[in-house]
This record gives C-alpha cells, sequence and structure tokens, in this order.
C-alpha cells in the first residue's frame, strides 16, 4: 500500500466511526426519553419472588373483586375538632355511591363509616387497576365528588393515591434528570480542561452512548426481557452519563499526554488506546459483573437494575473505544483549545498539587496511612446506627405528598392499618377457625371477610375453595409494629390444620421486601468481591495488591454508611432507610471505587517496571492525580443529580454514592493506597514478576529507597 493510500485508510475509519456515531445519536437518542413509556412504577409487579406476599397476590387473582385499586376517601369537619353529623355521613355515602357505574370504578362502594371519635368519616371506592395515565383524573373525580359533602375536607388515601403520587414524582424523569446531569457534568469539565471543544465532545459521546442503551433496554422492556420502573430509569441515565465521562476523562488524558511527547497525532491515539484500553475495559467489566450479580436477587427491581445497568457500562465503554478516539485523531490538539499542550519536561503543567501529595507519601508513608485509616475507622463506627429497615410513608416523598397528608389524617382517627389491611388466603372449611385465630392475634383491630355481594356483604365469597379475610391492624401499615403484627397474624393463622392459611398485603410485602434484602446482601456482596478480585488478579498480575485494593474499598464503604447514618438521621431527618440501599450503594461504591484504583494502580505498574514500586507509586500518583480526582467530582455530581427526584430512596443513593466515591478519590486513592503500597514496598505485587524481580535486583532495591520521585 502506497504512503496516500495508508494516509487516506487512517483518516477514514475515524470518519467512519464519527458517521456511524451520528446516525447512532439521531435515531436512538429519542429513546432516552421513551423509556417511561415501557416502565411500570407498581410495587406489586416488584415483590420478592419466593415471600409468601408474592404467593398471596397470585391467589388473589382468583378472587373477582380483587382485580381493583383502593382508595378510601377520609373526610373531617372543616372547624376541626368537631363531629360529624348523620346528615353529613350520609352526603358522603351518596357522593361515593354516584361513582358507581363510571368507567373508572371497578366495584359499587361501601357506606362510609364513622370513627370512633366521631370526628372523621371513611369511604373505600375501588377503582381498575389499568387505569395507568387516566389514575389522576379518576382521583380527581373522587375528591371533587367528596368535596360535595357541606361542612367537610375530604382527602383521598389508600394505595390508589400513594401509586399516582409515586408517577407523579417520576413525572419528567427523562428530560428534567438529564438536563441536570449534563450541565453539572458541562461545568466541571469546562473548569477542569479550560477548553471549549472537549467538554462538548465528551458530553456528545455520553449523550450518544445513552441513546443506544435506552433504545436497547427499551426494545427488551417492550418485550417482556427485563423490566423498568422510575428508580431504574433514573439510575441508568446517571450511571451511563458518569461512566461514559469517567471513561472519557482517562483517555483524553493519556492523549494529552502523548501529544506532549510526539507531534503524530495519530501515534498518540493508538499509544492512548493501547495504554488506557486495559484499565478502562476492566473497570467497566467490575462495574458490568457487579451489576449483573444483582441478578442473584430475589427482590425483581434489584434484578432488574442487573442486566440494565450493566448494557449501559458496555455502551458507555463502546463510545468511549470509538467515537471518542475518533474525534480526537481528527480533531487533534485543536481538541485541548484554547489551552496549550506543553511539551513532556517543561515545568507548569498542572501537577504541583499532586507533586507535593506524592512528596508527603513518599516521606511518611506509614504516618499518612495512619492517619487516614483511623479516620475511616471512625467514621465506620456509626455504620450499625444506619436502619435500613425501610421508609415510613410519610417519608417517602421529599415533598409534600397528598397521600402523604390522607393518610395520616385517616391513622389520627381509625385503626392505623384502615386503608391498607393485611390479606388472608386460607381454606374455605377453616374460615372460623383462621378468623378467631387472627382475631386473637395482638395489634389486629378487626377481621372481616370479602363477600360475593361486594362492599355491601354476604356471603363469603369463595375461589378455588380458598376464601380472603381483610385483617385491619392497629398500627399504621407502614409501621415496625405493623410488621411485628403481620409476624405473629401468620404464626397464628399457620398454626390452624389444614387451613394453607397464608398472609399477604401491604404491610406483608414490606416485611417480606425487608428480609429478602437482608438476605441479598449477604450474598450478593461476598458475590461482587469475588468478582472484583478475580479481575483485579488478571489486570495487576498479583494477588497481594488486590486484596489490598478491595480491602480499602470495603472499608470505605463501611465509613460511608457510617457517615450516611449521621446525615440522613441527624440532618435530614430520616428514622430509616429502604431497605435496598445498602444494596445499591454496595454495588455502586465497591465497584466504582475499585476504578479509580485500577486508573491508578495501572499506571503504578507501568511506572514500577521502569522505576521500581516505591518510587512507581509516586509517579503513578503525580501522573494520574488530576484525572482521577476530575473523574470522580464528575461521577459525585452525575449521582448527585438523583436528588431532584423527589423520593427518598433516590436521595438517600445519590448521597450514599456522591459522598462515598470523593471518599474513595480524595483519601482512599489518594492517600491511603500510595502510602500503603510505599511502605510495603515491592511485596505488594506479590507473587507476581514485579515483586520476583525487584527483590533480586540490587539497583531496583536501591531506587525504590530513594525519597524523590
Amino acid at each position: 500500500m502506497s504512503a496516500g493510500s495508508s494516509r487516506f485508510a487512517r483518516w477514514l475509519v475515524p470518519v467512519f466511526l464519527v458517521i456511524v456515531w451520528l446516525l447512532v445519536g439521531g435515531g436512538l437518542g429519542p429513546y432516552a426519553g421513551k423509556l417511561g413509556e415501557v416502565a411500570t412504577n407498581d410495587q406489586a409487579a416488584f415483590l420478592p419472588r419466593s415471600a409468601e406476599s408474592t404467593r398471596v397476590v397470585e391467589a388473589q387473582k382468583a378472587f373477582r373483586q380483587d382485580e381493583s385499586l383502593p382508595a378510601v376517601v377520609v373526610w373531617t369537619t372543616k372547624k376541626a375538632p368537631a363531629e360529624l353529623s348523620v346528615q353529613q355521613q350520609e352526603e358522603a355515602t351518596r357522593a361515593l355511591e354516584g361513582l358507581t357505574g363510571t368507567d373508572m370504578v371497578a366495584a359499587p362502594s361501601s357506606p362510609t363509616v364513622l370513627s370512633t371519635d366521631g370526628q372523621a368519616l371513611q369511604g373505600v371506592v375501588q377503582l381498575k387497576p389499568d387505569l395507568g395515565e387516566e389514575l389522576p383524573a379518576a382521583l380527581q373525580a373522587i375528591a371533587d365528588a367528596a368535596a360535595q359533602v357541606p361542612g367537610t375536607v375530604a382527602q383521598v388515601a389508600g394505595p390508589a393515591a400513594s401509586q399516582a403520587d409515586l408517577a407523579d414524582a417520576f413525572a419528567g424523569i427523562d428530560g428534567l434528570l438529564l438536563a441536570v446531569a449534563l450541565t453539572t457534568v458541562l461545568l466541571i469539565l469546562l473548569l477542569v480542561y479550560r477548553s471549549v471543544l472537549l467538554p462538548v465532545v465528551i458530553i456528545v459521546g455520553a449523550v450518544f452512548s445513552l441513546g443506544l442503551a435506552c433504545a436497547l433496554v427499551y426494545a427488551l422492556a417492550d418485550h417482556g426481557v427485563v423490566r423498568v420502573d422510575g428508580q431504574v430509569q433514573g439510575i441508568l441515565s446517571i450511571l451511563v452519563i458518569g461512566a461514559a465521562t469517567d471513561y472519557a476523562l482517562l483517555l483524553t488524558a493519556r492523549f494529552r499526554e502523548e501529544l506532549s511527547q510526539r507531534d503524530d497525532r495519530y501515534a498518540a491515539v493508538r499509544a492512548a488506546l493501547r495504554r488506557s484500553a486495559g484499565p478502562i475495559t476492566a473497570s467497566a467489566a467490575t462495574v458490568a459483573l457487579g451489576l449483573l450479580a444483582l441478578l442473584l436477587s430475589d427482590l425483581t427491581n434489584n434484578r432488574a437494575l442487573g442486566p440494565v445497568g450493566a448494557i449501559g457500562i458496555l455502551c458507555a465503554v463502546l463510545s468511549t473505544l470509538t467515537f471518542l478516539p475518533a474525534v480526537l485523531l481528527l480533531l487533534g490538539r485543536a481538541a485541548y483549545w484554547p489551552a496549550r499542550i506543553r511539551p513532556a519536561g517543561e515545568r507548569g503543567t498542572g501537577h504541583g498539587i499532586w507533586e507535593s501529595i506524592a512528596d508527603l507519601v513518599g516521606r511518611a508513608p506509614r504516618k499518612v496511612w495512619a492517619i487516614s485509616l483511623a479516620a475511616l475507622l471512625a467514621c465506620a463506627a456509626f455504620a450499625p446506627t444506619l436502619h435500613a429497615k425501610g421508609v415510613p410513608l410519610d417519608e417517602i416523598f421529599v415533598n409534600d405528598a397528598p397521600s402523604v397528608a390522607a393518610q395520616q389524617t385517616l391513622s389520627r382517627h381509625f385503626p392505623g392499618g384502615s386503608g391498607n389491611p393485611a390479606v388472608i388466603i386460607a381454606d374455605k372449611a377453616r374460615i372460623a377457625q383462621v378468623t378467631e385465630a387472627a382475631e386473637n392475634t395482638e395489634g389486629v383491630a378487626t377481621v372481616i371477610p370479602a363477600t360475593a355481594a361486594g362492599p355491601a356483604g354476604g356471603a363469603p365469597l369463595v375461589a378455588d375453595g380458598r376464601v380472603r379475610l381483610n385483617a385491619t391492624l392497629d398500627a399504621p401499615a407502614d409501621s415496625s409494629a405493623a410488621q411485628q403484627t403481620v409476624a405473629r397474624l401468620r404464626q397464628a393463622v399457620h398454626a390452624v390444620p389444614d387451613a394453607n392459611a397464608l398472609v399477604g398485603g401491604y404491610t406483608a410485602q414490606q416485611y417480606d421486601t425487608q428480609r429478602t434484602a437482608e438476605h441479598d446482601r449477604t450474598l450478593i456482596i461476598p458475590v461482587v468481591l469475588v468478582i472484583i478480585l478475580a479481575i483485579l488478579i488478571g489486570l495487576l498480575r498479583s494477588l497481594a495488591m488486590p486484596l489490598l485494593l478491595v480491602a480499602t474499598v470495603a472499608l470505605s464503604f463501611v465509613a460511608t454508611l457510617g457517615v450516611s447514618a449521621l446525615v440522613f438521621q441527624q440532618l435530614l431527618g430520616f428514622s430509616g432507610t429502604d431497605s435496598s440501599v445498602p444494596l445499591y450503594g454496595f454495588v455502586f461504591l465497591v465497584a466504582l471505587g475499585v476504578d479509580y484504583n485500577i486508573f491508578l494502580m495501572s499506571r503504578v505498574r507501568e511506572e514500577s517496571l521502569l522505576h521500581g514500586t516505591r518510587r512507581g507509586v509516586l509517579r503513578g500518583l503525580i501522573a494520574t492525580g488530576g484525572v482521577i480526582t476530575s473523574a470522580g467530582v464528575v461521577l459525585a455530581a452525575t449521582f448527585a443529580a438523583l436528588g431532584v427526584i423527589p423520593l427518598a430512596f433516590m436521595l438517600q443513593i445519590a448521597f450514599i454514592v456522591a459522598f462515598g466515591v470523593l471518599l474513595d478519590t480524595l483519601v482512599v486513592r489518594s492517600l491511603l493506597v500510595p502510602a500503603l503500597v510505599r511502605d510495603i514496598g515491592p511485596a505488594a505485587w506479590w507473587p507476581g514478576r514485579l515483586s520476583h524481580i525487584e527483590n533480586q535486583d540490587p539497583q531496583a532495591m536501591a531506587d525504590d529507597s530513594a525519597d524523590s520521585p
């Protein structure tokens, strides 16, 4: 091939790749805003697969009247506290009866019930469960009808109202979350690079990878292969934008370094790819495989996040290793304009602060790692105070949700579990014994069978030889006391011979979800650690170093939980944490935290081959300090954007990941790990070739003893 043909081929490949990605971005980009079309926020779809409450959901399908979504209306007087009149009660009953027969109502409403203090009325409207986007309109129709009762204030609570508020919390998630994340990343990149083109190129690459990921997830969700809810949808966007930006920062920093040593942009891109592809691929593998470990979970939404998140990470890597190098090759030094790329060896390259940190680590490594370790252990001491027992209903939404206010009003005047009863399914022949056992259970207020005539009463409804009983609890359905009552209730009805009784309902679902989350943590956390350890062993060709890195990142995670416990309880006022938060936090923090150690130690290994371990770790710290810190800040800021979704779960995840990433970046990777490696020396690479050669090479050992990097 002639020189002219070779030069033409060099330009043809990057141009082709850019065109392909432009087509991907233009054709698939809109899918980033379409995931809501295939998402479901119905909590019943995300229950533990093998839990008793899930079997109750399946058993309920045999009962015709259970094909409904209850909306609980509560009336109080405008000038509370005051007793409601008989006339007002009759007006309230007629208001709900007027809704019967409309397209939104699944069954006739029951007569309203007066509270024992006479200050509130309660009525239930059974809505059709498949209203979808029409649910808010149906609830508004109920509210309008209930408002006709003179002298009262009407509120709507119950599962229907909660589901509507949940959907409202995720409304506009595509545009708002993406806009906040991209704006934050763009501003940080502009400050870090002081360049006009490069931040735009990185953002465009991240958006292209997100469009591809969303298109793939959309197709899979549309065919029922994966499930997507608002939480998974939001995390996917943040994960792809953050990961794609991080990987891009590593590659562009290496490309800039190569350009400082040579004028040939083609050779610079090749060298940057050759030296960056390994760490980028390894770091992506830790995150992707860590997420896929969630497939071991018994919770459906955890299993959904696994493949969805892994798809996002793979798309981020694909964009970083194809689109970005192609654009860098086409732009060359212009990508960094107006900043100037100084020749290698020229002073003032921006490493000043990292040279100072490396000097500190080199002079007093033992003191540095001892202080860092003590600080992490002090934070970790508070980790046991993080109560991952679930979030009470009145704390689920960060803002003031109407359903929460209505439920609080309902709980003040009726038994705490009103509107959310425990559901008992049992054999018809044992209905009397099961009812008696349930009524005698501490914490159960009333037990009423579902009847063939619906809410109006009549004979118990029988389906496949089974009956359903609704047990209203004394405690609020979302409380720990209610969960304890469910545990006692199960013990009581299970003891009835030949009843084959099952207990489900909202409280039982929360109880089963919590216990399943605890089981998932004990199973998945060790699996993720083994996966990460195996990847690190393969990448670093050592056993001691991977064990050291995994141990430090795990300690950083526990320290993050300790700080989070203080922030959630003392500053934000949360009385509990969602049961899935520790597992999500672990998967993200450990996988992403190892990323930065992979970036650092890959460079340290490269430098150690030339200069010995003790000098190599300092040179690697100086070379990667700026880019890894920038990547950490970008990822932390990106995850912090999840806080715009007004849900406690998302806010808690946002804080844990954002704070944990900064802790990994600024303490673990910058101080603790370099100081430990500096202090340990060549033995840190045991039993790899570096350890063997350096221990036998007097010159390498002499180099290692030098204080200067």
